[in-house]
């Protein structure tokens, strides 16, 4: 190591206090992290790109510093989602910190890492107080029974008002309105079980039928519009 002439003509003067890194909650535990296998824990970031026409939400379960298990969630742009499929690949087996310091593939990707790893070595997990932590398989939870990612998509104008596309029942095929054309309800289908339907044997149109469902006083509305057609 170098040190400037000014510094070698100092007198050394002895460190007092010294009381070690601020302990941080890890799966039940208070633990003064100080290196990277100290780490442990499931969290989420989100990561936006330079543009900031998609985003990414991501999720790790790190043991003792490596990542046993990663989701990675996307949004907004096309060509994030094939980033998407090399970032599942690449994170699983690394350290949290070469996860950090590798390229994702994605600018939004790789902000959510960055987000994440401050996330988690602040010890804010949702494993903080979970004795063991969360097993391995706990990031699907999120997805739920069909995983599939919960997403909300909504339009509307000045001139023509609201439009529900995508709620986190399903894909969306029609609005409610009342008497005074406000929303009181919708009507969706969800494509996750649809396609479990039809994996199961059922035909499309069967599939169809048993995936449709409602929410909302549908039962009382006067008209009921296509919200991608009129």
């Amino acid at each position: 190591m170098i040190y400037s002439h000014e510094v070698e003509k100092m007198c050394p003067v002895a460190q007092g206090v010294c009381h070690g890194a601020a302990p941080i909650p890890e799966e039940a535990k208070w633990v003064q992290a100080k290196e990277i296998k100290d780490i442990s824990g499931l969290t989420h970031g989100v990561g936006w790109c330079a543009p900031q026409q998609g985003a990414c939400k991501l999720t790790l379960n790190v043991k003792d510093g490596v990542i046993q298990e990663a989701l990675v969630e996307t949004l907004g742009c096309s060509g994030m989602t094939h980033s998407a499929a090399m970032a599942a690949e690449i994170l699983p087996g690394r350290t949290i910190l070469e996860a950090l310091n590798t390229d994702l593939v994605c600018d939004a990707i790789n902000t959510a890492m960055r987000e994440l790893f401050l996330q988690i070595v602040y010890g804010r997990t949702q494993s903080a107080f979970s004795e063991e932590g969360l097993p391995i398989g706990a990031g699907l939870e999120d997805l739920g029974k069909g995983l599939r990612s919960q997403v909300g998509t909504m339009y509307g104008t000045l001139k023509k008002g609201p439009r529900y596309l995508e709620m986190a029942e399903g894909y969306v095929t029609g609005i409610a309105l009342d008497a005074e054309d406000q929303i009181i309800g919708y009507q969706y289908v969800n494509l996750g079980k649809m396609t479990d339907f039809i994996k199961k044997g059922d035909d499309p149109t069967t599939a169809y039928e048993k995936a449709k469902g409602q929410y909302g006083r549908v039962a009382d509305a006067v008209k009921i519009i296509d919200p991608r057609e009129e």
